[in-house]
């Protein structure tokens, strides 16, 4: 890949570290975890005792939990935290007062929605440092074929991600089966890479098809929620999407926007890791505009 001058990397937004650590938390951290990222505009409320109080915990799991992320104790955790909160204008929907009917509830719910693709999107790029992005991308621009995997609704991006592999010259192998998938593992070879859509990573087709390729000396990279699951697990590299909301519809709106933002991201840099893709990105395109105008 061409050398990119490299920028100095913001710091992880504090909640977004609490999430990104909680999977390998103890169970006394998790329960402060979970608190912290479910009231985050309330923290300012609590002293370090009240707080362990209301968990059950004892004080000192507070201010050890605060040190475990950096900062000295709880009170500079609570600052930074609401520093976010205010930056981020996270309580701002609930607090904004309607003025009046219908249209005022369209505008809400427009711009809650809004704030909410944005924060996970945010969370998702953080969540993948750039050199496991450099990494996966020169896996994929250096292999002889790309499989590409996924079920149900995962299955829609792994057929769009492997037609844009495809216009980039990378000879693609890809199945909407799994027993085809399978049956196609034996023109599989050293070097060649998969990438398994799957956003829970339980599903144990996958697991089954991600062992057996990996037999075939082939790289596996996983595409899931940023949580331990076995795909993640065992595979050779990974990409996580963060997507939280208390709603169900509106969490699965915001996953497949971060998921689509980091494809989009992804397909991006193998554009300008190699001027021939680059070049046969642009014969491709060329070929099927010509083909659709006759």
């Amino acid at each position: 890949m061409a050398a990119v001058p490299r920028t100095k990397i913001a710091p992880m937004p504090p909640l977004v570290k609490i999430r990104s650590e909680r999977d390998h938390m103890s169970a006394i951290e998790r329960r402060i975890a979970d608190f912290i990222l479910d009231n985050a505009h309330l923290l300012r409320d609590y002293s370090s005792q009240q707080l362990a109080s209301a968990l059950g915990v004892s004080q000192s799991s507070v201010v050890k939990f605060s040190q475990k992320f950096g900062f000295r104790g709880y009170p500079d955790l609570k600052y930074s935290i609401g520093q976010a909160v205010a930056r981020n204008g996270a309580d701002a929907p609930a607090q904004a007062a309607p003025v009046a009917g219908e249209r005022d509830d369209f505008a809400r719910i427009e711009e809650g929605l809004r704030r909410s693709k944005v924060a996970a999107e945010e969370e998702t790029r953080l969540l993948n440092p750039r050199s496991r992005i450099e990494e996966i991308v020169g896996l994929l621009d250096g292999a002889d074929k790309v499989f590409v995997f996924g079920l149900g609704d995962d299955g829609l991006f792994a057929r769009e991600f492997s037609m844009r592999l495809s216009l980039l010259g990378v000879l693609t192998v890809h199945h909407a089966d799994p027993i085809l998938m399978m049956a196609n593992l034996s023109a599989a070879r050293p070097g060649d890479v998969m990438l398994l859509f799957s956003e829970f990573g339980q599903l144990p087709q996958l697991s089954q098809i991600s062992r057996q390729f990996q037999a075939c000396e082939g790289k596996v990279v996983s595409i899931t929620r940023h949580t331990a699951n076995p795909l993640r697990a065992h595979a050779d590299a990974s990409l996580v999407v963060s997507a939280h909301d208390p709603l169900p519809h509106v969490e699965a709106l915001l996953y497949r926007s971060s998921l689509q933002y980091l494809l989009d991201f992804l397909f991006v840099l193998l554009c300008h890791a190699n001027p021939e893709r680059h070049r046969q990105l642009g014969t491709n395109l060329e070929r099927i505009r010509h083909l659709l105008d006759t």
